[in-house]
């Protein structure tokens, strides 16, 4: 009899873990901010998906002014549509905003890639967030998010 009330104690005890919101944490892990010229992020579905294989964003300093921001969305196979969302963010007050973003679509393909110059206030970190999806049937989506580089001189 005690060993069962210690066993249920035990339970009981174990069911009070601190949870983590998932899109806090990604945003403390992936808002950090490196001192190079480019940063990228890839994410593969935890699950093998049937239609969305990953995503891939890249943003890279082309001056103290401009920059390159680059997105892919890659399928296992030909999907009836797919999707790719860039999200260039500015830092600005310590946190990152929306600067600009695009939507991009395209039906009856294996990819979708997007590579896109952009001029740019100099002086700030900027960062990009991608949106990739694929749908065949079912719907697939992913989403990717770099650390913020530093465009200025």
């Amino acid at each position: 009899m005690r060993v069962g009330l210690l066993v249920g104690a035990l339970s009981v005890s174990s069911m009070f873990v601190t949870s983590v919101q998932a899109s806090s944490l990604m945003e403390k892990v992936a808002s950090t901010e490196t001192t190079d010229d480019f940063a990228e992020d890839t994410s593969y579905s935890l699950l093998r998906g049937n239609n969305l294989s990953h995503g891939s964003v890249k943003i890279s300093k082309l001056s103290s002014y401009e920059i390159n921001i680059y997105g892919l969305t890659q399928c296992h196979h030909e999907c009836d549509k797919v999707w790719l969302d860039l999200y260039l963010e500015q830092k600005n007050d310590g946190g990152y905003g929306t600067y600009k973003h695009w939507e991009f679509d395209d039906a009856n393909v294996t990819s979708l890639s997007k590579s896109l110059n952009v001029v740019v206030p100099s002086g700030h970190y900027y960062r990009v967030r991608g949106y990739h999806a694929a749908k065949d049937g079912s719907k697939e989506s992913t989403s990717t998010l770099t650390s913020g580089i530093w465009v200025g001189n």
